[in-house]
């Protein structure tokens, strides 16, 4: 994969006098090396006052920064605050043009990658379309951090993590006249290849010897084929006999089919809606490039969903992969359609846990917005206490749904064994039941439709493609691997 722009280095450095630096002061406190002057201080501590995170003390020849993130209640809250305050150091030093920075700790080593990680996931950039004078001229290319109780371990995974979710970017930045399911199943190939992990792809006649119905179904309106994409990490030292199975919707374009979307604020962005494959497969790049001790297995169903050809209509009833009827009734609703052929794929490998990722339905962005996702499923509450920790240290943050057995009857059909849709309320919920009808292994279902692909910044969440999902499961399955 040509990646959109370059990722700064992260870098263990010892301090250099001509660098621009940039003190990490989580506690507030100066150091005594800093050789401030009386009125700098006065000038620090009255900036501070008003409650900046990043204070510039433009001192040559060097330029200086001081970060203090605003104090916060609890742990997460506090790296939260550090990452943002990454984002606001990094405005100004693309204002300035500096392109190496050096950043000074004093200990709190979680506080100062934290920073980094804010930091470094601001500077993405998407210029792969732009074309002479139009591409930027200015980039942060590395990042030196100073501290010597870090570890260059801490600072490889770190570096190898936001790697990671640059390529999910991307992926989910390209448009669909690059990304076609077969070009996305190349993409994936080429980070296997680059990460350490296997790749096994099935074509339109595996696919069709496999009767995976749903699949089939979604991808009758496009002139290109779907694939069916196996991706698998499996180290000697893996500490699970069983594997966790990652499955994500892989749909690199969708009009809605027949069920036609409106274009502004709708079919506009839906390049986006692969999104969850995008989290699954940038996701095995970090967990092999970082070699957890973890045999993790990857599902990724990919087509796009579009009204020309024979495409499949509302009315239409199709078999599924598992045996079971679904009675077509909005074909914008094949999300689900997909990833029930991938969910019921995955019991052969009998595994512990599976979680899908998928940007499913509009109802979990109008429930909660794009400040989170949508948590449902079957896994043991510990599973998903674990999985919300996780979204609470990365500020990916899951709003955990009910699941009860009332919201199954919303998707049973008259003349097949299901319907695709549930009607209008609770259609997050009538989602995640639909594809429990295709699981009978501990399961956890992620709606990522509100934060995968934003309009505007957030932050150091980047302008369209974010790459949520990606720092949610790794940290979930780091967990995992370490008991």
């Amino acid at each position: 994969m040509t990646y959109s722009s370059t990722q700064p280095g992260l870098h263990i450095a010892h301090r250099e006098a001509a660098l621009p630096l940039v003190y990490f002061l989580p506690n507030g406190q100066v150091p005594a090396d800093a050789g401030f002057s009386p009125a700098e201080t006065e000038y620090l501590q009255t900036r501070l006052a008003t409650k900046a995170k990043v204070v510039a003390l433009h001192r040559l020849p060097q330029l200086q920064w001081v970060v203090v993130p605003t104090e916060k209640k609890t742990d997460a809250a506090r790296l939260e605050a550090a990452r943002t305050a990454g984002h606001t150091l990094y405005q100004q030093l693309k204002a300035l043009e500096v392109s190496r920075v050096q950043i000074a700790g004093n200990g709190d080593t979680a506080g100062l990658l934290a920073l980094a990680e804010g930091l470094v996931l601001s500077a993405y950039q998407f210029n792969r379309y732009k074309t002479g004078d139009r591409q930027p001229k200015y980039a942060l290319t590395q990042v030196d951090l100073v501290d010597a109780a870090l570890t260059a371990e801490a600072v490889t995974e770190l570096h190898n993590l936001c790697t990671a979710v640059y390529a999910a970017r991307d992926l989910v930045n390209e448009p669909q006249s690059f990304l076609s399911a077969e070009q996305f199943s190349d993409e994936i190939r080429q980070l296997g290849q680059a990460a350490g992990f296997s790749v096994e792809t099935f074509n339109k006649k595996q696919i069709e010897s496999l009767k995976m119905g749903g699949l089939l179904a979604v991808n009758r309106g496009s002139q290109k084929p779907p694939t069916f994409n196996i991706l698998e990490y499996k180290p000697a030292n893996a500490r699970n006999s069983q594997p966790i199975v990652l499955v994500g919707k892989g749909i690199v374009y969708d009009t809605g089919g027949l069920s036609l979307k409106p274009t502004p604020g709708s079919m506009d962005s839906m390049k986006c809606d692969m999104a969850g494959g995008a989290a699954v497969v940038a996701t095995f790049a970090a967990i092999a490039k970082n070699k957890l001790p973890l045999h993790v297995v990857g599902l990724i169903p990919a087509t796009d969903n579009r009204p020309g050809e024979d495409a499949y209509t509302p009315g239409d009833v199709i078999t599924m992969y598992n045996g079971m009827t679904v009675e077509v009734l909005n074909t914008d609703a094949e999300g689900r359609l997909i990833l029930a052929d991938a969910l019921h794929y995955a019991k052969k490998y009998k595994p512990k846990l599976v979680i899908d990722l998928a940007t499913l339905t509009g109802s979990a962005v109008l429930a909660i917005g794009s400040q989170g996702s949508v948590v449902m499923g079957t896994a043991a509450d510990e599973t998903f206490g674990s999985l919300l920790e996780s979204g609470h240290a990365v500020h990916e943050r899951l709003a955990h749904f009910p699941f009860w057995e009332e919201y199954g009857d919303m998707i049973k059909s008259h003349i097949a064994d299901l319907k695709n849709i549930g009607g209008r309320e609770a259609g997050a919920i009538t989602a995640g039941k639909f594809l429990e009808y295709f699981v009978d292994y501990p399961w956890i279902h992620i709606d990522i439709a509100g934060p995968a692909f934003l309009d505007a910044e957030s932050s150091y969440r980047a302008k369209h493609g974010t790459g949520v999902g990606v720092r949610l499961l790794y940290n979930f399955l780091k967990k995992y691997a370490h008991g």
